[in-house]
């Protein structure tokens, strides 16, 4: 039998950390005013308490028009002592430290992100919903340059690495998907036009991270819906990442946001659950008019990226990091098998922050999340919590919860 490289330290550029599990970079809504709070900060020491090797800091957006959410981080001075506050205490646990950053581009409304929501191209997304401006060309330089000066302020708050979000039918991957992006200049048509937005962005940011950070990068290996990047456009953007950008490390996920919000988290999303807990009357009427219509389901798998995944694997050299559908120890193990640096989890350690060093002891080997999705749907206004660890549901969330979990 093969030994375990589960619990032994792994390189990621400069960064070695000390085991092959990584905190992936949920959103976890614990950002009101956009700063840094308690709660992001108690989250986070739990979680590098619990054993995981590196803990990444969720989608902090670069400048404040890319803000999706009221209770998300957005990169800027003032929060810098905070976030510092949160690396020392990550690394006085042992673990490494890392932020995701990233810009939401048509994912918003001018009442969050300060202005009307601006992407690859103009239109109107229904998934906000809103109207969207196309960026003009001096913007898209000027927006590169907003990453690199961001990785600067992770710096300065004392993280290990960066995680740059290029996936999931955000800002950077509005470009490169030929679903969104309908442009007719440099930055439009081909697959070499649609990268190189991307290409500027992992420049600024390479230069700013320097010789000793960490640069993973989260991208789509399929966008999971017509007219979307598939597969073979998409190695080719991963080994321009690793040949031409630099890049440390991938992160191999999936979907659209804005198309197919499922194909990325799998499962069912509890409609119900989600507008209980919105404040905006008129939108909670429209998600449960149109929620099962708007965010279809799609089945949860145990490792359900994997297979696509292996692809990857078989055509890159630098580290890769499993993300997706891992609850146990059997596929965390199956997947560094089939040659994988890191796995990645994020509800299994919403479920439990202790749970890379139950995996250690013995004391689990799978996690109790039924992936429900209870943690996604009340994370839209409310800070992401597992409902196992939640008291006095009501009554019509507790059913709903009940009959999605596990499925």
């Amino acid at each position: 039998m093969k030994e375990s490289i589960l619990f032994t330290p792994g390189k990621i550029g400069p960064l070695t950390i000390r085991n092959r599990t990584i905190r992936a970079a949920a959103f976890e809504s614990m950002c009101p005013g956009n700063a840094p709070s308690d709660m992001l900060y108690n989250y986070h020491r739990s979680v590098a308490a619990g054993g995981i090797g590196m803990t990444t800091l969720a989608y902090a957006a670069v400048d404040r028009s890319g803000l999706s959410f009221e209770r998300q981080l957005w990169m800027r001075p003032e929060i810098i002592p905070a976030l510092r506050n949160i690396t020392d205490a990550i690394h006085a646990e042992g673990a490494a430290a890392s932020i995701q950053l990233g810009h939401c581009g048509n994912m918003s409304h001018k009442s969050i992100c300060g202005c009307l929501p601006i992407s690859a191209s103009g239109g109107f997304n229904l998934y906000s919903p809103t109207f969207v401006r196309g960026m003009k060309k001096p913007e898209i330089k000027e927006m590169a340059k907003m990453f690199g000066k961001a990785v600067v302020l992770a710096r300065e708050a004392g993280m290990d690495a960066v995680e740059i979000h290029a996936g999931h039918g955000y800002l950077i991957s509005q470009f490169l998907s030929p679903y969104t992006n309908h442009r007719k200049d440099e930055y439009g048509g081909s697959l070499e036009n649609r990268m190189r937005f991307m290409k500027m962005c992992l420049d600024e940011v390479m230069k700013a991270a320097g010789p000793d950070m960490a640069v993973l990068v989260k991208m789509n290996m399929r966008d999971g819906c017509k007219k979307g990047m598939d597969i073979d456009e998409s190695l080719q953007v991963a080994r321009t990442l690793q040949d031409e950008c630099g890049a440390h490390a991938l992160i191999l996920s999936g979907g659209l946001v804005s198309c197919t919000p499922m194909y990325v988290m799998r499962g069912t999303m509890p409609i119900r659950t989600m507008t209980y807990y919105m404040d905006k009357l008129w939108l909670a009427l429209g998600v449960r008019l149109a929620g099962r219509w708007m965010i279809p389901s799609v089945p949860f798998e145990e490792a359900y990226f994997l297979e696509d995944a292996k692809r990857f694997r078989e055509t890159l050299s630098l580290p890769l990091v499993y993300v997706g559908g891992l609850v146990s120890r059997n596929k965390i193990e199956e997947v560094l098998n089939e040659g994988f640096e890191f796995v990645s989890m994020a509800r299994a350690l919403v479920n439990d922050p202790a749970f890379v060093n139950k995996l250690k002891t013995g004391e689990k080997s799978r996690c109790d999340c039924g992936h429900s999705n209870y943690c996604i749907a009340r994370m839209y206004t409310l800070e992401m919590a597992c409902h196992k660890q939640m008291h006095g549901l009501p009554s019509c969330v507790r059913k709903e919860i009940e009959k999605l979990a596990y499925k």
